[in-house]
């Protein structure tokens, strides 16, 4: 993103799990998971008082319920723009309820794969394979650069994800780091 144009990013307390909100410029935003469904009107008050009707840019980091639980409620909210998820599947409830919702609003997902870029100056680092024994290992990374300042977003990705992303030479300086497993 340009120089000098304001981010804003908030981790959300959420209790066991993770969610970001970040606000980012000319009005764009984006959710970085979405906890546990217990978590889901705290996640939605959170951004409908700020005065959001949309999410621009959706991720879900990998289907274990305390990232994508309140997923569901939170696309049932929301007008939203592109969701990205990792090629990774489960048979839970919680990740069936998911891909309903998606299904429900007329969405698509976009398979989410180190190299891409989500829009400018966020960019995904992982995953680097297309199979994985550790759900875990599928987490999208990402990483937000705004001028100087830099940060690593790592879902719960576990040693193997770590060294792809280091064997791939990225760049993983940041200023703050949400920490995987």
């Amino acid at each position: 993103m340009p120089s000098g144009e304001k981010i804003t990013i908030t981790y959300l307390d959420v209790g066991q799990g993770d969610s970001a909100f970040i606000e980012l410029p000319e009005g764009k935003t984006m959710l970085i998971d979405a906890s546990e469904s217990k978590a889901s009107d705290d996640i939605i008050s959170f951004i409908s008082g700020k005065g959001y009707k949309k999410i621009d840019y959706l991720v879900a980091t990998h289907p274990h319920a305390d990232h994508i639980g309140g997923m569901k409620e939170v696309i049932e909210s929301f007008d939203i723009g592109e969701i990205y998820m990792p090629k990774a599947s489960t048979n839970t409830k919680t990740y069936e309820k998911l891909l309903l919702a998606i299904n429900d609003k007329g969405k698509k997902i976009k398979a989410a794969s180190a190299g891409m870029t989500i829009c400018e100056g966020v960019d995904i680092l992982a995953p680097n394979a297309d199979k994985y024994e550790d759900l875990n290992n599928y987490s999208v990374v990402i990483k937000i650069t705004n001028g100087n300042h830099k940060f690593l977003f790592m879902g719960d990705a576990e040693t193997v994800s770590e060294n792809e992303i280091m064997n791939a030479g990225f760049d993983v300086s940041a200023d703050v780091i949400k920490v995987g497993h």
